[in-house]
């Protein structure tokens, strides 16, 4: 009995260590994530005058995304590091001399790495697809806003990359007089409208404006001739054409699952590919906490124990599970081109782990046994 209560407070000494590094780590990577990511938006917030609310709520969408991708990978940095301490402060011995074996000693790595893996998967499945569905609404809503918000009188404003304006006066109630708009979202025949008059409204849409009394002109890609249309009443999107088109078409990135494994007939061949990628990557991402965490614990536990510590195996740890990062990203390129070797994403996912665990915990658990009794005899 006595003995049970103090393997439960070792188990509680070294999870509290493990527990405690892994958000002090996350969230010291998700923070210069964050910081790096966030720059791209600071010139929009800063030049256009925009709250630094708006800024805050729309970096803010981004963190889940950040912590399901790190997460597996702090996982295996602090493992590797609490028990590198704990040998090399000869804790690990003395443990082992009380008659823990590896897996006692594994127990709450392996704890940690559990509760890590169901974390995965709740952001994989369920809150990254919604923050980044609501990111990039909330990001499209910004930009239109500042589009209507650009307009100056007498200044040729750059609205898009295809698209520039010019008004000669605007109201408080946002009407326009004197426009004129540079269009170019057709390469090959771009026009030139002119209007005596309009009224800026912002849509879900983009910014629209109702031009009144105005001409278009535009030039025929077939015969070169300039076309003029003179009219009364019209209307024009001042949205860029790739920003309307990414606004209402769906992205496998913020898709629920059930999506990205029955996709819309409306997906071309090669998106229902992706799709599908997607989603197995969503169900195998989590899993990686674990089988790092093995190679982490086969570097720290695994092995013969040295007076003076040992840096090859952890190195090497370190060397795997980059090789394992990378060829993760590689098969899902490939796999993406070649379906039918699907089965791939979850063989380089779960092979390390079973590996790691089978070198790790089979042979004290079957070869030691045989090894002493004779010497108990």
């Amino acid at each position: 009995m006595a003995r049970s209560r103090v393997l439960t407070r070792i188990d509680r000494y070294v999870l509290s260590q493990l527990t405690l590094s892994l958000v002090l780590v996350t969230a010291g990577l998700v923070a210069l994530i964050w910081l790096t990511q966030s720059l791209r938006f600071i010139q929009i917030i800063v030049n256009r005058g925009l709250s630094p609310l708006v800024f805050v709520k729309l970096t803010f969408l981004l963190i889940p995304s950040f912590v399901a991708t790190i997460l597996p990978i702090t996982c295996f940095i602090v493992v590797l590091f609490i028990y590198a301490r704990l040998a090399g402060d000869r804790e690990l011995t003395v443990m082992r001399a009380a008659g823990m074996s590896d897996l006692t000693l594994a127990r709450p790595a392996l704890m940690v790495a559990a509760a890590a893996m169901l974390i995965c998967y709740f952001l994989n499945i369920f809150l990254v697809p919604a923050s980044l569905n609501s990111f990039r609404a909330y990001e499209f809503e910004i930009r239109n806003q500042i589009a209507a918000f650009l307009l100056e009188p007498g200044v040729f404003t750059p609205v898009s990359s295809d698209v520039t304006v010019y008004v000669q006066s605007r109201g408080s109630d946002n009407s326009l007089r004197g426009i004129l708009i540079e269009d170019g979202r057709q390469s090959d025949s771009p026009a030139t409208i002119l209007a005596r008059s309009g009224q800026l409204t912002v849509s879900a849409n983009g910014p629209i404006v109702q031009l009144e009394h105005g001409s278009r002109e535009q030039l025929d890609a077939q015969t070169g001739r300039l076309d003029l249309l003179t009219f009364e009443r019209n209307t024009v999107n001042l949205s860029g054409s790739q920003q309307s088109e990414a606004a209402g078409r769906p992205d496998a990135a913020d898709a629920s699952l059930f999506e990205l494994l029955h996709p819309g007939p409306g997906l071309s061949a090669a998106d229902q590919s992706k799709w599908l990628i997607e989603a197995h990557r969503r169900l195998t991402a989590p899993l990686t906490v674990v089988s790092f965490t093995l190679i982490g614990l086969l570097a720290t536990l695994g092995g013969a124990f040295r007076r003076h510590g040992g840096l090859l195996r952890p190195f090497l740890a370190v060397a795997i599970v980059t090789l394992l990062v990378a060829a993760g990203l590689g098969v899902n390129n490939f796999v993406a081109k070649h379906l039918t070797l699907l089965p791939m994403i979850w063989l380089v996912t779960l092979l390390p782990g079973l590996a790691a665990g089978v070198m790790l915990f089979m042979p004290r658990s079957l070869v030691q046994p045989r090894l002493r009794r004779p010497a108990a005899q």
